[in-house]
């Protein structure tokens, strides 16, 4: 007589091998990592991308090691605003990116002289520029130039305008060379800003 009995084990789900199993998983992983390739490669090189600030020509609003998203779609059905913070291609070396702030915009004529900035619109009118928003109350442009711009030329220049290689010493900045317009300060979350462009009297 036996102690035991062997009972009939049955399982429910899937029966197929071990192998086709783990080929299905593969084949499931790989649509999945394509679908996502597919939305974030065009996000990633087309619409916004990160750029990592380095050195002092920004501050107090930009700051070393700073991690920034760039909206790289915009400029490309409008053309880039005066007081907007861009993300361009140094002129002189296209291989380096720069972050300035647009002061001039085409045709106009900058002029940079007793610690102030001046400008003449295309239609001739002059104003000089307001720039407590974004500029500690302590600094003065130095320099004297006066510039007149071409018809796809911008001048641009750091807020810290005592440490900033910018338009007043290399020249104006082709449109083509704009790479976008800075949207928001990501990283270190402390420090997550979404930026506004300031107003003007023009």
């Amino acid at each position: 007589m036996s102690i035991f009995s062997r009972n009939k084990v049955t399982y429910s789900g899937d029966s197929q091998p071990l192998g086709k199993r783990i080929l299905r998983s593969v084949g499931e992983l790989v649509q999945v990592a394509l679908i996502v390739t597919a939305i974030v490669l065009p996000i990633r090189y087309f619409l916004v991308q990160p750029f990592y600030v380095k050195g002092a020509s920004m501050e107090p609003n930009f700051e070393d090691k700073q991690y920034l998203i760039i909206d790289e779609i915009t400029y490309r059905f409008r053309a880039p605003g005066r007081g907007e913070i861009c993300v361009f291609r140094y002129p002189e070396d296209p291989s380096q990116f720069f972050i300035k702030r647009i002061i001039g915009l085409p045709g106009e004529t900058v002029t940079v002289s007793g610690g102030r900035v001046t400008i003449t619109t295309v239609d001739g009118k002059t104003e000089t520029l307001d720039e407590s928003a974004y500029l500690a109350p302590t600094v003065v442009t130095a320099g004297d130039k006066s510039v007149t711009l071409g018809t796809d030329e911008y001048f641009v220049m750091g807020d810290n305008r005592a440490n900033s290689l910018d338009s007043r010493i290399f020249g104006p900045v082709p449109k083509a060379n704009i790479v976008g317009r800075v949207m928001l300060r990501g990283w270190p979350f402390s420090t997550l800003t979404w930026f506004v462009t300031p107003t003007y009297k023009f």
